[in-house]
């Protein structure tokens, strides 16, 4: 579960934004709306613990991870979040693999090539496995992130903007492939995003508004 509480954020110490109270249960797909400016990649970045609350609460399966230690919260991240990125932000000196196995380091967790073979022959880029991040087209290097996201099978999913840069038809595929592995993994998925294409696919929705105060 993916819960927060008068969650507030201050830049430079001068602007504040108030965030609406978020709870997305176990296995539940969830939408959060807003323009740009309107806070959406700051929100995602508190719920996966990559920036600091000014206040409030970020809790997942019941554990803060607001008032967590550095490095107990890069541990707990890295075992129980998978994010996408609006950049997917890859070693560019590593292929395919080896991005995905530092993945798995980084958690802590022991690495699993037939984990890492698994999820890219579903993501259709199973060809893909030994070639630079750099070499791949926009559409693989999205199916990778993806597959790096899930590679620890996260409790929660957090996916930037995922289908921003995309026509309809690609669109409708990166949304159905977040939706089934996030079904298959019985994970919590929020997409946070301006496109008003995805409105129709998601009955649970937060809509950022105003946040500033």
């Amino acid at each position: 579960m993916l819960q927060t509480k008068n969650l507030t954020y201050t830049y430079d110490g001068q602007q504040l934004l108030r965030f609406p109270d978020i709870q997305c249960g176990k296995g539940d797909k969830c939408l959060l709306l807003g323009q740009s400016g309107s806070g959406k990649t700051t929100l995602l970045h508190l719920l996966g613990g990559l920036r600091q609350t000014t206040g409030g609460e970020v809790l997942i399966n019941e554990v803060r991870l607001d008032s967590m230690p550095a490095a107990r919260l890069d541990r707990f991240r890295g075992q129980n979040i998978g994010i996408v990125f609006q950049k997917a932000h890859f070693v560019r000196s590593l292929n395919v693999r080896d991005n995905l196995l530092l993945a798995q380091r980084l958690a802590g967790k022991p690495t699993d090539t037939g984990r890492i073979n698994e999820l890219l022959e579903r993501l259709n880029v199973g060809d893909k496995l030994k070639s630079r991040t750099d070499a791949l087209s926009i559409g693989e290097q999205q199916r990778v992130a993806i597959a790096r996201a899930l590679i620890n099978r996260p409790a929660v999913i957090l996916a930037d903007e995922p289908t921003s840069a995309l026509d309809d038809v690609n669109c409708e595929e990166v949304i159905e492939l977040l939706e089934q592995q996030a079904s298959e993994e019985n994970a919590t998925l929020l997409i946070v995003t301006h496109d008003g294409r995805l409105k129709s696919r998601f009955s649970n929705q937060i809509i950022l508004s105003d946040t500033k105060l």
